[in-house]
C-alpha cells in the first residue's frame, strides 16, 4: 500500500520502520483503542480499552504520549501524565458522545439536584470530568456506582445506553443524561436479530453503550433466543470473552475496529460485526502518516490547563483507583 507522507509517497513498512525510529528517538510509547485502523494497532506500543490505555497512559516512565484514539482520550493521558507530553495525530478526531453535555449543560443539572454524586463516563472533556465527583469506562463503571453509597443520589452522563445498563445490573436508580454515541445507537435490535437469525448458535457480545442491548436482554430473559449465550462487556471485556469462551463463531454488537484485534488474538474463531455500519469517523482519522508526522513535528500536541486539570484528575483518580 502507497500513501502520501509530507509530499512523498512512502509504504506502510516504510512508515512504520519511520515511526519506529521516531518512537526511539523522542523515548515515545503509541497507545491506540481498539477501534483504530487495523495498521495503526499493528504499530502501536499498547492496545486496549479507555481504562487500560489510560492506567498505562499514567504509568509509563515514557517522554511522550502518542494516543491514537480520540480527544477526550488525550485529554485524559494529559491529564493523568502532566510532565508529559501528548500528541494527538489528529485534533479533528472529536467523539459525538463527549459533544452531548458541556460543563455549563452540567453545572444546570447538578443545581437541580444540589448533593447529588456525579459519575461521567470517560467520554466526556475535561471541563465536564472537572464538574464530576467521579469518572468510569465501561470496564469499571459497575464498580463505581456500587462504590457510592446507596442513600445518595447520583447523576450519570452522557451515555443513557449504558444508564440504562447501570441501573439494570446495580439495581440504582440514577438521573441519567440523554446522550449517546451515534455509532453504538445506531446497532439496533433488527441488526442483530438479522444477524443472530443467520448465525443461530454465535454468542452475542454487545457493548453497553449498544442502542440493541435492553432490548436484547429482554428477549434472552424470555428465552427468544433459544441456544444462544450473551456477553454484556467494555471493549477489553469483549475481547478476552473471545478469546476464552467455548464459542468458535461471535456477532459483535460494537465499533468493527475490534474485529482485528479479536481476530489476531483468536485466530481459529470466527468474529462477525452486528452492523458492518458500525464505523466511528472519528476513529479512523488516525493514520500512520498523521503518526509519522506528528512525532516528526512534536505536535498537535494536547494541553489542559490548570484549575481544569487539577480538578478532572480527582475524578480520574478515582476512576484508575477502582478496579474494574
Amino acid at each position: 500500500m502507497a500513501v502520501a507522507v509530507a509530499g512523498t509517497s512512502a509504504t506502510a513498512s516504510e512508515l512504520a520502520a519511520r515511526i519506529g525510529r521516531l518512537r526511539r528517538e523522542r523515548n515515545a510509547v503509541i497507545l491506540a483503542h481498539n477501534y483504530q485502523l487495523p495498521e495503526v494497532q499493528d504499530i502501536a506500543d499498547i492496545v486496549g480499552d479507555s481504562l487500560n490505555l489510560s492506567r498505562q497512559a499514567a504509568r509509563t516512565d515514557a517522554d511522550v504520549i502518542v494516543f491514537c484514539g480520540v480527544h477526550f482520550m488525550a485529554e485524559t493521558a494529559a491529564i493523568l501524565s502532566p510532565e508529559k507530553t501528548v500528541l494527538l495525530p489528529d485534533l479533528e478526531a472529536g467523539c459525538s458522545l463527549a459533544d452531548t453535555i458541556t460543563a455549563d449543560q452540567l453545572r444546570a443539572w447538578k443545581s437541580q439536584h444540589p448533593g447529588a454524586v456525579v459519575v461521567s463516563y470517560v467520554n466526556t472533556s475535561a471541563e465536564v470530568k472537572a464538574e464530576s465527583d467521579y469518572c468510569c469506562t465501561s470496564s469499571n463503571a459497575e464498580a463505581v456506582i456500587r462504590a457510592i453509597p446507596e442513600e445518595r443520589e447520583i447523576l450519570f452522563c452522557p451515555d443513557m445506553f449504558l444508564g440504562a445498563h447501570l441501573e439494570r445490573v446495580t439495581g440504582r436508580r440514577m438521573q441519567v443524561w440523554m446522550g449517546e454515541c451515534h455509532v453504538h445507537a445506531g446497532i439496533d435490535p433488527d441488526d442483530l436479530e438479522t444477524a443472530r437469525r443467520r448465525h443461530p448458535d454465535a454468542e452475542l457480545l454487545l457493548h453497553p453503550e449498544c442502542g440493541c442491548t435492553s432490548a436484547t436482554l429482554y428477549r434472552l430473559g424470555h428465552g427468544d433466543y433459544q441456544g444462544s449465550s450473551c456477553v454484556v462487556a467494555s471493549t477489553e471485556g469483549m475481547v478476552r470473552r473471545a478469546v476464552e469462551s467455548p464459542a468458535t463463531t461471535f456477532i459483535v454488537a460494537t465499533e468493527v475496529g475490534i474485529l482485528h484485534r479479536m481476530n489476531l488474538l483468536a485466530p481459529g474463531k470466527r468474529f462477525l460485526p452486528a452492523s458492518e455500519d458500525a464505523v466511528c469517523p472519528y476513529m479512523k482519522k488516525i493514520t500512520l502518516e498523521k503518526i509519522a508526522a506528528c512525532l516528526e513535528r512534536m505536535e498537535p500536541r494536547v494541553v489542559v490547563p490548570e484549575p481544569v486539570a487539577s480538578q478532572a484528575r480527582r475524578a480520574l483518580d478515582r476512576m484508575v483507583a477502582i478496579a474494574p
